[in-house]
Order: C-alpha cells, then structure tokens, then sequence
C-alpha cells in the first residue's frame, strides 16, 4: 500500500461503507473486504486488525500501515458519586477535548464534543472562553462514543452532542458522525436515543428539518425575550430569539418530533417567575419539552439561584401545557456538568 493511501484513509474510524470499499479497493481487494471492515469497526467494535479473522492474511498485513483511531485518551476523572466520568482526549495538532459518561439507572448517556472551543461565546459557558479552534472530524466525533463504550461497564444507551462547541457550526461531519452511530449494519444506535443540541444556528435548523434527519433536536434558549438572551448568548443578534422560535416550531410540526428547549438558570438573569410565565405563553402552541437547567458555576460572574428562588421559578410552569424538567448535572465537582467543559489549548508534554 502506497503512503498516499494511507494518509488518505487514516485513521479508519469516520469512513463510511462506501469509503471503506474504496480503500478496499485502493488496497488491490474486493469491495466487501471494505464492508467486512466497516462490521468489525462499527459493529463489532474491534479495532485490532489481527483479530479480524475473517480478512486475509495479505490484506491484514497491507493494514499494518493503518490506525483506526483518531484520539488518543491521555486522563478520565470520576465524580464522588460515581455516576459520572470526563475524560480527556487528544486530537490532531495536540488540541484536547473533553467528553462525558453518565450513569442514571439503566440509563448510560455519553456527551460528545463537535468541536474544539466554540465560536458562539456564550457568557455563562467555559468552552466559550477557548474561543473556537478547529472543528472536528465525523471520525473524532464518533471515537469518542466507541472508546467510551469500550470501558463502560454498561452498554450507552443514549448520545448527545453537548460537549464542547456548536454542532450546527460543525454541521457536515456532526451530522456524518450521527449517521455512523444510526447505522442499522453498524453501532445501530436508535434515531430517538441521539440528541444534537444547538445555541439556536436557525438556518442550519432549517436545513436539519429539510432534509428530514431523525435525530432528535435540543435548542438552548436561555431567555423569554429578545434582550434577555442577548445579555448572555451574543449569537442572537444573528439570529433572533423570535426567528428560532419560529424555526424550531416549524421543525416540530415538519418533523413530528418534539423540540427540547433547555434553560439555563442564571440567578438575577432570568429566574424571575414573570420568565417562566413568558416562556408558558411562547411555547405552549409547540411541540416541546422544556428543560430547566440551574446553573453550573465556573468561576465568572454569574451564580445558580438559591433553591428557593428556583422553587418559584418553578411554579408557574406547574400548568404548562408541556413536559417541564428540571436536570440537576451530574459531575460538577470534576467540572463535567453542563457549560463546564474546557480545556488547555495546548498538549502539556
């Protein structure tokens, strides 16, 4: 195998069949050696050449010049509960991310990273302070969930894409990533079980219901008007609050799933009771679920609301004629709760 070849197709995990049979071919073999290759990496989750005993001897010998994965985990931490695990990877160039592992009853949710920083520069958020550094690949994407379910002692069962960055700024390989873990001859991750959260990108909203993705949809709102979101996520003065309102509803209804909207308590921001009667009357002609999320805390400016002040917000959503929830984030004391994920720019050698 020539070294352009290799470098084209390396590391192996990101490519789809079609890919696969491609470099199968590349390689002097039958396309469904590309496929064989697709079943061991996806389905089958191996990813030592050796132990594919169905490839032939020759062709596992041409792939000695290949990787399948494009992180290299260099840490993991554990929460006092142990509930919830970070960890710690390295991509190309020596940039990190971060992602996470939950457990909740029989529930295991991995939380991958679309991005190396983010552009979005939230106010409240820490990836927000890296500043946005590379997007990237489907296949560091998708690494992420299978060496996590490598060493989860229980199968994932749900994934979402709420790490560090923006997956619509990210959108053709977020998607690519999404489409790996759906697929039926692959991981075959239920549809329903794969959430791909936003900062409110309304055109790539757009785009996401056109082309009719099953995926499910999470929209951080962060406010009950145009002013009170701009306070905090500058990207609403390109899209505007009541623009994502609308284009969320229209993704609903074109859909038929239902959009989750999360909510990022800010005490003194926008945990006043008269919030959350804003948000009753904005949503309630929606197919959605709200999501309440008190704050996790990084050090800034901004603090989570007293439990009572919480309770009251609260209240008036008791009559909403939608699912309210509120998520208290698992793993705040290793920072891996929501909006606390960051790391060093930088591999520390």
């Amino acid at each position: 195998m020539s070294d352009a070849v290799a470098t084209q197709y390396k590391p192996l995990i990101g490519h789809s069949i079609s890919e696969l049979e491609s470099f199968a071919e590349s390689l002097d073999e039958k396309p469904f050696r590309g496929r064989q290759l697709f079943d061991w990496i996806y389905r089958q989750q191996v990813d030592d050449f050796s132990k594919m005993t169905d490839l032939s001897k020759s062709l596992r010998e041409k792939l000695s010049k290949v990787s399948t994965h494009p992180l290299k985990m260099l840490n993991r931490e554990e929460s006092l509960s142990k509930q919830t695990r970070k960890f710690l990877f390295e991509v190309s160039g020596g940039k990190m991310i971060e992602s996470v592992l939950m457990k909740e009853g029989n529930r295991t949710t991995v939380c991958l990273s679309t991005q190396v920083g983010c552009a979005v520069d939230c106010d409240f958020c820490a990836t927000a302070k890296m500043g946005f550094v590379k997007n990237l690949t489907a296949g560091e994407i998708v690494d992420q969930f299978l060496q996590l379910q490598k060493i989860s002692d229980q199968k994932i069962t749900n994934v979402v894409f709420m790490g560090m960055g923006e997956p619509f700024l990210n959108y053709k390989n977020s998607i690519a990533a999404a489409d790996l873990l759906h697929h039926p001859r692959g991981i075959n991750m239920g549809a329903w079980r794969v959430t791909i959260s936003t900062a409110g990108v309304a055109h790539k909203i757009k785009q996401f219901s056109d082309e009719g993705h099953p995926y499910k949809l999470a929209v951080s709102l962060n406010g009950s008007t145009q002013n009170q979101r701009l306070k905090t996520m500058p990207i609403t003065k390109v899209y505007s609050f009541s623009d994502l309102i609308k284009t969320s509803k229209d993704y609903a209804y074109h859909s038929r799933n239902r959009v989750t909207f999360e909510y990022v308590l800010l005490d003194g921001v926008n945990d006043d009771p008269q919030d959350a009667e804003k948000l009753n009357r904005l949503l309630n002609s929606i197919d959605c679920k709200l999501n309440v999320i008190p704050y996790n805390e990084i050090g800034g400016p901004y603090r989570r609301p007293p439990d009572i002040r919480i309770k009251a917000f609260l209240h008036p959503l008791k009559k909403a004629s939608f699912p309210v929830t509120v998520r208290w984030s698992k793993g705040q004391d290793i920072d891996a709760g929501c909006g606390q994920l960051a790391t060093h720019l930088e591999k520390v050698e």
